[in-house]
């Protein structure tokens, strides 16, 4: 007897995208509470029928790529997390807060695109085109190759593409349009993830870029399973605090360049303007001779950037102190206390310490270990630090400071920006060259590290 294709009912995680049987009230896999929802999905267990014999293995070596062209964004920045421009066919994922200026970067990529290589749908689930007009005019924006396309369901959207064969398809955004032959709600974990895969076939078949954008959740991830992350080719993370106006694209994943890459942007009334030289942006309103101020360089991706840590220690009026720390990992800042309190001697039990890195950026790598101990330490003893001295290594728990990586480029860039000394680990001296106008300090502990001059 042939058997007949029926619904299922399941429950699903609308964090994580695990599935149960049952509904759960916390989530066995991300913990999470009062995430599951009921879904109905089709059982297409039938035998497959008319399988196509033209796709077959091929040799390895046989397979000829040639030299696919790149299209630029017009950004010079947004090309770099991208590894050099917008490969044809590829599926990107751009999330971000909401009004962080995700719409805004890419009509402006829209526009550029648009002007030197021809059509580009723009598709917007959420606002009308009278919206995206208006935030096209404020942008200065009037491009007569983009073409705006208001609408929710992915066969028309499919549709309309097929219509139009334009170069790029912006999806704005990704949670907003559903399949009308898929019994849920738009957002869910089976829409987003069936859209998401007829966008990537689409996108493949017809060599047209695809850019996704998406919604986060409170917790920063990106609302969805985890399965779209790994469907896409490219997953990129808009950064930004909304009191400052710098904003940091990060590269996430990317099957045609490096990872981990950032592009700096600043937001202004007209738009976003790309921070070519971040270093200099980020110390420019250093204050002079002022103690728990220390520069160190943080690598994000292949990029060198020299960025100022604050500290603030003073006596506190509560019984237990207060640590806060901006921009830092609030655990990473209270190992470095314990350090600075068992291998120096210092005397921090009763103090309040506040750890801050200015511009809204976040640090995250060990080599701003030894800046964070200094800045804490300047502060603590009222002694301002060396104003052209650059701070860094990363600290064990014995006291010690350990070698970094990419230490030629963290000099070259200090020296770029005119420091005269930088303290770093010793066992780094052994591979780097000596610069005329720069002294370089070799230390093997936070103890040698206070010997400011």
């Amino acid at each position: 007897m042939k058997r007949m294709a029926k619904l299922k009912v399941r429950y699903v995680c609308q964090q994580c995208g695990f599935t149960s049987p049952k509904w759960l009230g916390r989530c066995p896999d991300c913990s999470q509470w009062n995430s599951f929802i009921e879904e109905i999905e089709e059982d297409l267990s039938p035998h497959i029928q008319n399988i196509s014999a033209a796709n077959s293995p091929q040799l390895l070596h046989k397979i000829e790529i040639g030299s696919e062209e790149r299209l630029s964004t017009g950004l010079k920045e947004f090309d770099l997390v991208l590894g050099g421009g917008i490969i044809p066919g590829s599926l990107i994922l751009i999330g971000g807060e909401p009004g962080i200026g995700k719409s805004t970067l890419i009509l402006q990529t829209a526009d550029n695109l648009a002007k030197k290589y021809g059509k580009i749908l723009y598709v917007s689930g959420e606002e009308s085109l009278k919206q995206i007009k208006h935030r096209a005019e404020r942008l200065s924006i009037n491009s007569e190759s983009i073409y705006l396309l208001s609408e929710n369901i992915l066969e028309v959207i499919l549709d309309q593409i097929q219509k139009t064969k334009p170069k790029l398809v912006i999806i704005d955004s990704i949670q907003s349009i559903y399949k009308n032959s898929i019994p849920s709600s738009p957002g869910t974990i089976t829409q987003i993830r069936e859209c998401a895969n007829h966008l990537m076939t689409l996108a493949k078949n017809e060599s047209i870029a695809t850019i996704i954008i998406g919604h986060v959740t409170k917790d920063g991830a990106l609302a969805g399973p985890k399965t779209l992350e790994h469907l896409v080719d490219t997953v990129l993370y808009f950064e930004g605090d909304l009191h400052h106006n710098y904003r940091i694209l990060r590269t996430i994943k990317n099957r045609f360049g490096k990872t981990s890459e950032v592009a700096i942007f600043n937001m202004e009334s007209k738009g976003l303007t790309e921070v070519l030289n971040p270093s200099s942006v980020f110390i420019t309103e250093r204050p002079k001779k002022t103690p728990g101020s220390v520069i160190t360089v943080m690598m994000e991706g292949t990029r060198p950037i020299l960025v100022e840590i604050q500290a603030l220690v003073s006596s506190s009026s509560f019984n237990i102190p207060q640590r806060k720390s901006t921009g830092i990992d609030y655990s990473r800042l209270i190992l470095i206390v314990a350090v600075l309190e068992k291998r120096l001697g210092l005397s921090l039990a009763s103090q309040d310490i506040f750890v801050n890195v200015t511009g809204g950026l976040d640090v995250s790598e060990p080599s701003a270990d030894l800046g964070i101990a200094m800045a804490i330490y300047s502060s603590f003893r009222n002694i301002p630090l060396n104003e052209k001295m650059v701070v860094m290594g990363e600290v064990g728990l014995g006291g010690e400071v350990r070698s970094i990586n990419y230490i030629e480029k963290r000099i070259n860039e200090s020296e770029k920006l005119g420091f005269e000394k930088i303290v770093l680990p010793k066992y780094n001296l052994k591979n780097i060259n000596k610069i005329p106008n720069i002294t370089f300090k070799g230390i093997s502990s936070v103890e040698e590290a206070t010997d400011f001059e």
